[in-house]
Parts: structure tokens; C-alpha cells; sequence
């Protein structure tokens, strides 16, 4: 495993990242997600005076990240947890905040991670790999029971058919256990149809994955960390990559950027009375076609930024 964080993972419109975060004006930066190290090392070389707290639950990341970053000395600092834990550890005077909530390029390509529908692949999908304690995907769908599954597919996949999914898992379970990608969308096929669209297969894997890492929660534990940890004037951005995520930090951002959020029949307002910052992004910014030309993984990354008030 002697790749850097370059071939590790290609960071997503690093630009635009750069263009909220404005590392030029110093100070530490959190980057959840790190991965590779890309998007921190954008931070560093555009900030002489900004430091960077990386956090991944991967090793294999967080390997890829120290050889990238190890030209900045201590202006950088490791850690292996996931990202909301970190958040709520973070320092009380954060320049910036970046979550980047997508699966990191090798994480897809290697198969022994479990996160594509390639033939053969295991059902593993934990972002920490081996060193996580949680349920692998396989164990998920051999031992959840049936309506836990179908409110899993339908809630995390907008799976409509989520039931008739289910059901075809735990037939199928009573014969042999789930092993790999072939065991999933065999029963995907018989449940759903014997046409699936890759995108259909691709999202029923994700909302296994969203299961597994449970992803949801610890993006809502994380937001209010984060804007809470931010200096007057800092900034967080949120690179997200399906609606689910997306909505979570577009409700977020809306309701800290208001001044009131009493129920419409208080008379009198009896809440904070002022916004806590300022969206920065009415809609969600999207990759440029040069980009995705480029890396066709950014085509569904959506960026949303926040200022908290000086």
C-alpha cells in the first residue's frame, strides 16, 4: 500500500472549497473526512498560516494522508475516529470546518472493502474496514428482520418496493447467509425485476452502506458540533452526494440562518431572536463539466457553505 493520498483519492472541486474556506486568512481547519489528504493539502499550500485537524476512521486513509501531508510538519494533525466524534472534541476556534461525506475512490475500487456491486465483492461496507466493531452489510441483511429491512430500503433508498426486497432477502437467508455483491442483486433481480439499471443497483447498495455506518446520524451529530466550534466569521462547507445527506445540510444551514424559529402561533418570539450565521449558498454548488470530464465520481457532488456570525 505504498500509493500517496494523490492516487489515494481525487478531491472533489477543490476550487470552490478553497473559494468559502479562505485558508489565506489562517488559523485551524477541520477536515472530517480526509481521506487522501487532498483536500487539506489544498488548505495548507493556500494558507501559510492555517493549520489542518484531519479525521478519517480508514488506516488506510489516514496512511495515504500522513505520507501526502508530511511536508507540513506540525501544521497538520492525525487522527483516526469518525467525524462527529471528532467534532464534538474539536477545538472552540475553528477558521473553517470541511465534511466531504463521499466514498473515497479506492474504497470503491478495492473489492475487498465492499462498497461496489462488482461481481464477487464482499458485503463489507464499513468505512473503518477490518478495525471497525460494527455489523458488516453481510451480517445487516442475514440478521435484521424483515421490516427493518424494508424501512431501511425504502428510507435510505427511496425503494418503493421495499417490502417485496425484504421479504426476498429473508426467504433467501433461510437457504444460504448473504456473502457477496452476487447474493444481493440476485435477490434485487428476482425481487425488482430482472432489468435493473446500474443506478437502481447503486442505490440500494448505498442505503446498505448508509446502514451500516449508520451515516445520517452522525452527520446530524456533527453539524451542530461544528457550527458550534467555529470563530465569529468562520465557514463550513459540506460536499454531499445523494438527496438524503443533502437535505439534512440544507435544513441545517436554513434554520441556523434564521433570526426567529418559533412556531408560527407564538404571538410573542421566545427563541434565540437572531440568526446564528448566514447560508452562503442559496442553492447547492455543483461540479463544472470540466470537472466531471475529468472525474466522473464528482458528477453528484453537491456543495452547501455556512457562515457563522461574527
Amino acid at each position: 500500500m505504498g500509493e500517496d493520498g494523490a492516487t489515494y483519492h481525487v478531491p472533489v472541486m477543490v476550487r470552490e472549497v478553497l473559494g468559502y474556506l479562505e485558508p489565506a486568512r489562517g488559523g485551524v481547519y477541520f477536515d472530517g473526512t480526509v481521506g487522501g489528504g487532498g483536500h487539506s493539502e489544498a488548505i495548507l499550500d493556500a494558507g501559510a498560516g492555517a493549520r489542518v485537524i484531519g479525521v478519517d476512521q480508514d488506516p488506510e486513509a489516514l496512511e495515504a494522508a500522513k505520507r501526502r501531508l508530511a511536508r507540513f510538519g506540525d501544521r497538520v494533525t492525525l487522527r483516526r475516529t469518525d467525524y462527529a466524534t471528532a467534532a464534538e472534541a474539536a477545538p472552540r476556534a475553528l477558521a473553517g470546518a470541511l465534511l466531504d461525506l463521499g466514498v473515497s475512490s479506492r474504497q470503491i475500487d478495492e473489492t475487498a472493502r465492499g462498497f461496489s456491486f462488482r461481481p464477487g465483492t464482499p458485503l463489507d461496507m464499513r468505512m473503518a474496514g477490518s478495525a471497525s466493531s460494527r455489523p458488516t452489510a453481510a451480517e445487516l441483511l442475514n440478521e435484521r428482520p424483515e421490516a427493518a429491512l424494508a424501512e431501511l430500503f425504502y428510507e435510505y433508498g427511496e425503494e418503493r418496493r421495499s417490502r417485496r426486497l425484504a421479504a426476498e432477502i429473508v426467504r433467501r437467508r433461510r437457504v444460504r447467509p448473504f456473502e457477496t455483491s452476487d447474493d444481493l442483486v440476485a435477490a434485487m433481480e428476482r425481487a425488482l425485476g430482472p432489468r435493473l439499471e446500474a443506478q437502481d443497483k447503486a442505490r440500494i447498495f448505498q442505503a446498505l452502506r448508509i446502514a451500516v455506518n449508520d451515516e445520517l446520524s452522525a452527520l446530524e451529530r456533527a453539524l451542530p458540533a461544528l457550527r458550534d466550534r467555529l470563530e465569529g466569521g468562520g465557514v463550513l462547507v459540506v460536499l454531499s452526494y445523494h438527496s438524503l445527506e443533502d437535505r439534512i445540510v440544507k435544513d441545517a444551514f436554513r434554520e441556523w440562518s434564521r433570526r426567529c424559529i418559533c412556531p408560527p402561533e407564538l404571538p410573542i418570539c421566545a427563541c434565540r431572536g437572531r440568526a446564528l450565521g448566514t447560508t452562503l449558498t442559496k442553492k447547492p454548488v455543483l461540479p463544472s463539466a470540466e470537472e466531471v470530464a475529468a472525474n466522473p465520481r464528482a458528477r453528484s457532488a453537491r456543495l452547501r457553505a455556512w457562515r457563522k456570525a461574527a
